[in-house]
């Protein structure tokens, strides 16, 4: 069994305590949460300091928030600081606070979705980067591309989605999903969609890791007032350190998975 959880660092120390103590008490993830309080990347660079083991995610980084450049230098110095624990995880938000906080037009997010995971893979490698989409273009006309000026580092980037195209999108490009809504009786309706982008990418849910790929079971395990999971299928790009990222899945929130 796998177990995890979600904090919101707007409280203060408190929360990150809270995730601090959880490690000593055997906990395998902590993600962090990002709305229109806290930031999550602080947070993250505070539980690297003072962790050891777990993993730690972005519970999510707001792509309209930040350059898809910005969001890989982040996701690298992260995964530098904390030896290689950390989990980039994505989200598009909303209207009302990328619009009425951020000033920042939500239009096509599916397509900036798609577009922010390409890039920040094209930086992670140390690469220069060059890119000509339909909502970002690397570098600018007249300009000299440029690559980020630290080590290559593989990230596992997960993507919170709940629509059928985004969640379809996420089966694709991603390699792990954030469940943040997701109702277990109701599986079937996340999984159709994110199936369905896993086959247009050539692989499933258990591909590469010996699963029957049957659908995993789950018992109420509450950890905090959080509501979320998250799966990570078999045959991802790029395996963490640890060997839970061998596993067809991963759980955080309300739900572990039960053998």
């Amino acid at each position: 069994m796998r177990t995890a959880t979600t904090i919101e660092a707007s409280s203060g120390k408190d929360a990150v305590e809270f995730a601090v103590e959880a490690e000593r008490l055997g906990l395998d993830v902590c993600w962090v949460a990002e709305a229109w309080g806290a930031d999550a990347p602080s947070p993250l660079g505070y539980l690297a300091a003072r962790t050891e083991r777990m993993l730690l995610g972005s519970g999510v980084i707001q792509i309209g928030t930040r350059s898809p450049v910005t969001i890989a230098q982040t996701a690298m110095t992260l995964a530098h600081l904390s030896g290689g624990r950390f989990l980039l995880g994505l989200g598009v938000s909303g209207p009302q606070v990328m619009e009425g906080l951020h000033g920042v037009p939500f239009g096509h997010p599916l397509g900036r979705m798609r577009e922010t995971v390409e890039i920040v893979r094209r930086v992670f490698t140390g690469e220069k980067v060059t890119y000509a989409g339909r909502h970002y273009e690397l570098p600018l006309p007249g300009a000299k591309p440029m690559r980020v000026s630290l080590p290559p580092v593989s990230v596992p980037v997960y993507l919170a989605t709940l629509s059928p195209k985004m969640l379809a999108l996420t089966g694709e490009i991603a390699d792990g999903w954030l469940g943040t809504s997701f109702i277990p009786e109701r599986a079937d309706a996340y999984f159709e969609h994110l199936d369905a982008g896993l086959a247009r990418a050539g692989r499933t849910r258990a591909s590469g890791t010996g699963s029957t790929g049957s659908m995993p079971r789950y018992a109420a395990a509450s950890l905090r007032n959080a509501a979320s999971s998250s799966f990570r299928w078999g045959g991802a790009r790029q395996p963490g350190r640890d060997g839970m990222m061998r596993w067809p899945s991963l759980n955080s929130g309300t739900w572990v998975k039960s053998s």
